[in-house]
């Protein structure tokens, strides 16, 4: 049976626009927005958040983090300083916590020539007072923000390039500051967390192998090589994408070069109870990264003009026909 989740919301960035998109019970097909939310004049977004009821977004900037309501009013907005003029190779990110009561805020401040290390500054998420910063030893391009679905924690996987991934943890505090964990790797990137909480998923940096992890220890519950899957490691790798499509299956992504020298990726099924390969995954998608497993049976690709659309192999009455599986 698969748990009750709290309501996901997910974001897409076009014209200028933060467009909301609510996954409930009955959204199938081409998603339509539930709420569109109009940045400040000369703000590009870099990454979005936007609260369950729809009220608020909070977005980072290459030089800031801001709140807005829905019409457009600002609640609070905190300046990175001191002020970058770099353009590239820096994209702060920030996350919602699982009650609202705190944002996120991943600074790759050493890209941005601000410092010679990064922070991950908490801020409360009503008036935008800082409640925690920390310093860490990292020189990150950018960070992926996965909020744990049962107990609110928070892990941050920091790209840095060719030097490597590091996975971090937050976890609020009642009363107190957060306590942060860094995972005791650097060749690891943290792809996703299993809907039900109890384990995560990660890629090897040099893309050997695909791994699942106990939450929230880290201890490896099995890893699967490239050989796993029936493929040639010269000639094969793990494509850091795919996710839990439901508690019990994940979806791994394998890609690789043909003689004529056409990339091409493959989708597999993996039984995380029992650590096998269960089968391919035929999904119509146009990049190997498209593919967004929700965790709850449906997974999204986007349509032509961007637009999220949302599919499921269960014959549900409000689903468009889906792929072949």
């Amino acid at each position: 049976m698969i748990p009750a989740r709290p309501t996901k919301v997910i974001t897409r960035h076009r014209d200028g626009l933060i467009h909301a998109y609510v996954m409930d019970a009955g959204a199938f097909g081409t998603l339509e927005p539930a709420a569109v939310f109009q940045p400040r004049a000369g703000d590009e977004v870099v990454a979005s958040a936007v609260r369950p009821d729809l009220e608020r977004v909070v977005y980072t900037t290459l030089n800031g983090v801001v709140c807005l309501t829905r019409a457009g009013d600002p609640v609070w907005a905190s300046a990175f300083e001191p002020h970058s003029d770099v353009r590239h190779g820096h994209r702060p990110g920030c996350a919602l916590s699982l009650d609202g009561r705190t944002v996120w805020v991943y600074r790759p401040d050493a890209m941005a020539k601000r410092g010679n290390g990064d922070q991950w500054v908490v801020y409360d998420a009503d008036s935008g007072v800082v409640l925690a910063r920390r310093e860490l030893e990292t020189v990150g391009h950018g960070a992926g923000h996965h909020v744990h679905p049962v107990d609110g924690s928070v892990y941050l996987d920091i790209g840095e390039g060719q030097d490597g991934s590091v996975i971090l943890r937050g976890t609020a505090v009642p009363g107190g500051e957060p306590e942060f964990v860094t995972l005791p790797w650097w060749d690891r990137c943290l792809i996703d967390l299993a809907p039900d909480g109890q384990q995560f998923m990660t890629v090897d940096h040099g893309q050997a192998d695909v791994s699942f992890h106990r939450h929230p220890s880290g201890d490896v519950l099995f890893t699967l090589p490239v050989e796993a899957f029936g493929y040639d490691p010269e000639e094969s790798f793990m494509e850091w994408g795919g996710g839990y499509l439901t508690p019990d299956t994940a979806v791994v992504t394998l890609g690789g070069e043909s003689e004529d020298e056409e990339e091409w990726f493959r989708h597999h099924l993996v039984d995380v109870r029992t650590g096998t390969v269960s089968g391919g995954f035929a999904v119509e998608v146009t990049s190997p990264y498209e593919l967004e497993p929700l965790g709850d049976g449906s997974w999204l690709t986007d349509d032509p003009d961007g637009n999220p659309v949302r599919w499921s192999r269960a014959p549900l009455p409000s689903a468009p026909p889906h792929p072949a599986g």
